[in-house]
């Protein structure tokens, strides 16, 4: 076996490990699969119990711009072990308060941001390494950890069912061992392996060729250097690699403010630029085929496919530019809307589907209550696989074959949320919330699926990781707010009884105040997703020469 078949194999094997890390990186998703239960063995309230998940999405979303720099800084390894760890030790606290029937919410808030914290540096280390092993594979390799992240929370909601039914706390602490099992077993074989070819050129002289972007590239010897110094997919792997000081660093995926774009040096012989027509067409190849041509541009990460290769690699929009840009602003938006509402109905399906089935049918136990619940967690998070899966493919098809904007994605993504809303404000059959489940889910999934492509398409590929943090930090605001909505609601629909429990028996009347805001909302970011699209459009025109006559 060759060394290079050798390489591909082991590529393979970190792609499925960054698979099976990431499907246990996404269990935010499965809140409320347990929280309704969770709440009511603890005498928490709506609200309370809407703070507790909320410290779990800002773990998940608030912390994505200093854990990108941390995975930029020192490789994607030492973030999965950290993940791991934050995870087994977040879902261990819930599990203990639950058997015990007591616990601050403080303190629950604080265990369940450090399942978020966990779970987005595992996820966001995942996907670089499968971008940085497949750099003419990145859409099919990234989208397996991105598929199967929406995936999680039906992994582990099918997984209760079947070992622990109808058992909570049980369920919390599979979430804890499994999390922490399922990243721990993945961290020995995530590896970056560097493409020979990408990291040095072998010149018959064995001398530096400078790159027409002020790189240098790198005899055999020096890259070999280069490993033995630093871990593949650190910052400094780029940095070591060149010899002149004069030259910047060049990070591998996502960089500091400061740092330069990140290129690794072409093969040997090499004459086609970077993003060329040959490496594009490469791009798209399969991901199980050897591929002997050199590796595109290192930081794209989470592009689905070389479509976004054009504008991406002409622009370079960061840091205070990127606060400064107004079309920063729309699509953070626009994330903002309808993030929110995808997760205010993620957060509380377990809390709609308690009311309907409490006011259908009044002897439901406790043991069938969380099956139901489970169900529709399962449902939701098939629907956020379905929609990431569609949205990637969908997008080339509408940029390859109809030439129009990938923003149509979001588009679609508005009216599966407008649809939800209508399903949630008019279901009042328990047999029939499979279809707010669903379409939220898919909705959700569109939404995340396509968005990455389009912050890359739109403001770079170089600085990508730190724009896509600070696009994540829109749901924290959003979730907030929807969710907080949902528990007052709630709670102002609800009887505390003798035992301290509160319950709602009015079915659909307990939260169908909350989806008459989300529905407005959905038609807003509606709105404003089509203005965007409008508005896109012209700043395009105008760039290529062509919009002067609309001016």
């Amino acid at each position: 076996m060759t060394v290079e078949s050798r390489m591909h194999n082991a590529r393979i094997v970190s792609s499925v490990a960054a698979t099976i890390i990431s499907l246990a990186c996404g269990t935010n998703y499965v809140y409320s699969a347990w929280a309704p239960q969770f709440a009511d063995k603890l005498h928490l309230s709506a609200t309370e119990s809407e703070l507790i998940g909320l410290a779990g999405n800002m773990g998940m979303y608030l912390m994505g711009v200093p854990v990108g720099m941390f995975i930029d800084s020192r490789g994607p390894r030492p973030a999965v072990l950290a993940g791991a760890v934050l995870l087994g030790l977040g879902y261990l606290p819930l599990q203990r308060a639950y058997d015990a029937g007591q616990g601050s919410v403080p303190w629950l808030s604080l265990a369940s941001f450090l399942t978020g914290l966990g779970g987005c540096m595992g996820f966001a280390a995942s996907v670089k390494t499968s971008a940085l092993n497949w750099p003419h594979h990145r859409g099919t390799a990234t989208a397996f950890p991105l598929a199967a992240f929406g995936l999680s929370a039906f992994f582990f909601a099918l997984s209760s069912s079947i070992l622990f039914p109808g058992s909570p706390g049980k369920f919390l602490l599979l979430l804890s061992i499994g999390t922490f099992g399922m990243i721990f077993i993945g961290f020995f074989f995530l590896r970056v392996h560097p493409h020979g070819p990408a990291y040095h050129a072998a010149a018959a002289t064995d001398s530096e060729t400078e790159d027409p972007r002020g790189l240098c590239r790198t005899t055999s010897q020096q890259s070999k250097l280069s490993r033995d110094f630093s871990e593949p997919g650190m910052l400094t792997d780029y940095a070591i690699a060149t010899t002149e000081p004069a030259v910047p660093e060049a990070p591998t995926n996502g960089e500091s403010p400061e740092s330069g774009p990140s290129k690794p040096a072409a093969a040997k012989h090499a004459t086609h630029p970077i993003g060329s027509s040959s490496e594009e067409a490469d791009e798209t190849s399969s991901l199980l085929s050897q591929s002997t041509t050199p590796s595109s541009l290192a930081g794209e990460v989470l592009v689905q496919s070389s479509v976004d290769m054009d504008r991406s690699h002409r622009v370079d929009i960061r840091g205070w530019n990127l606060l400064k840009n107004l079309e920063f602003w729309q699509f953070f938006s626009i994330m903002a809307v309808l993030s929110g509402i995808g997760l205010m109905t993620i957060n509380n399906m377990g809390n709609d589907a308690a009311a309907l089935w409490k006011h259908y049918d009044d002897s439901i136990d406790d043991k069938a209550m969380v099956l139901h619940q489970q169900l529709h967690v399962s449902i939701l998070s098939l629907g956020s696989f379905a929609g990431r899966l569609l949205s990637g493919t969908g997008s080339d098809f509408l940029v390859k074959v109809l030439h129009a904007s990938r923003i149509w994605c979001l588009v679609i993504a508005s009216v599966i949320f407008l649809l939800a809303q209508i399903c949630a404000l008019n279901i009042v059959n328990p047999h029939l919330l499979g279809f707010v489940s669903g379409f939220s889910g898919l909705g959700y999934g569109f939404l995340f699926g396509v968005f990455p492509s389009i912050v890359a398409e739109c403001f770079g590929i170089r600085g990508l990781s730190q724009n896509w943090g600070f696009m994540t930090l829109s749901p924290v605001i959003s979730g907030n707010i929807f969710n907080l909505v949902y528990g007052f609601v709630l709670d102002a629909h609800s009887v505390i009884e003798a035992d301290g429990k509160r319950r709602c028996e009015e079915g659909i009347e307990c939260y169908r105040s909350a989806y008459f805001v989300t529905l407005s909302a959905c038609g807003l970011g509606l709105v404003v997703t089509l203005w965007v699209i409008w508005h896109q459009a012209r700043m395009r025109a105008r760039e290529m020469g062509k919009g002067h006559a609309g001016e």
